[in-house]
């Protein structure tokens, strides 16, 4: 497998150093599983966003002394905002502790679950994984035509003409979606920006990259979007073999840890919402056949 000069320069000698410390190395493994996205799941772990993870990733970092942090990524994407707070954060604690930071994609890690990934500097994959799909998607209904059907009115009152844009209660003006395409390819061009940064020269060219496209782990290593084909347990392994792999999980509340909880005391309304919510996420992971 192939390993970036620049990150090799730094990994022998921070294991070096940590050797000969109080007690082993550790290589803290960290866990990002999910869709990500700032509203809360029927479930709670399979959302990931930034204040979901932000105690994680700081005890991820803590231990003395450190060799390196793993993140093992099984993310179909979600929130372009929460990914780049996510990223930042990663990004922010390895240059306070100077580790480096190694991405592990499993079944895949697309769209948003790409992103995380470059927040490593280096990227490992499966034979098998599904990695990429850099571009941006937003969906939706429309229900007016459902309204009309059984005879309700919509009665909605704005001060602002944009304040109504894309309700789904309301037929679909072409200006909204030129407003929302526009707004797409920003956020697009943030997405390519960071993967151009992140990558750099490792990225081949003469292949359209940031098109949304997927592709297994081994096209993927030959398009310079993963550096190498491995699981976390066999790199980590092989690169620190005299440290600890420790995996830092999420702290589940005490009442859950007890088994304790009774039924969910929750309206029909609430779980008409859990409900979509539930159905949303299997659609995210869908997409990549999962």
């Amino acid at each position: 497998m192939r390993i970036p000069a620049a990150v090799t320069s730094r990994l022998p000698g921070r294991l070096g150093d940590t050797v000969g410390a109080t007690g082993r190395p550790v290589v803290s493994v960290v866990r990002l599983h999910g869709v990500i996205s700032a509203q809360a799941a029927p479930v709670p772990r399979q959302v990931i966003n930034a204040h979901s993870v932000e105690k994680l990733l700081e005890r991820a970092f803590a231990p003395e002394p450190l060799a390196a942090v793993a993140l093992v990524i099984n993310s179909p994407g979600g929130s372009p905002t929460q990914s780049q707070l996510i990223g930042d954060r990663i990004r922010a604690l390895a240059a306070e502790k100077d580790v480096p930071v190694l991405a592990f994609c499993e079944d895949v890690a697309a769209s948003g679950g790409y992103w995380l990934a470059c927040a490593a500097d280096e990227i490992y994959a499966c034979s098998t994984s599904i990695v990429g799909s850099i571009g941006v998607i937003s969906s939706g209904f429309g229900l007016d035509g459902l309204i009309e059907k059984w005879g309700v009115s919509r009665r909605l009152h704005t001060a602002g003409g944009s304040k109504s844009r894309l309700d789904p209660f309301l037929p679909e003006k072409a200006e909204d979606v030129a407003w929302l395409t526009g707004l797409q390819e920003q956020l697009h061009d943030r997405f390519a920006d960071w993967v151009r940064e992140r990558r750099g020269d490792r990225l081949a060219t003469g292949t359209e990259l940031f098109d949304g496209e997927v592709w297994l782990g081994e096209r993927a290593r030959e398009l310079g979007l993963v550096d190498g084909i491995g699981t976390a347990h066999e790199v980590l392994t092989a690169r620190f073999g005299d440290a600890e792999q420790r995996p830092v999980e999420q702290r589940r509340p005490l009442l859950a840890r007890l088994g304790a909880g009774g039924p969910s005391s929750a309206g029909p309304a609430e779980l008409g919402f859990e409900l979509l919510a539930a159905l949303e996420t299997k659609a995210t992971w869908a997409r990549y056949g999962l």
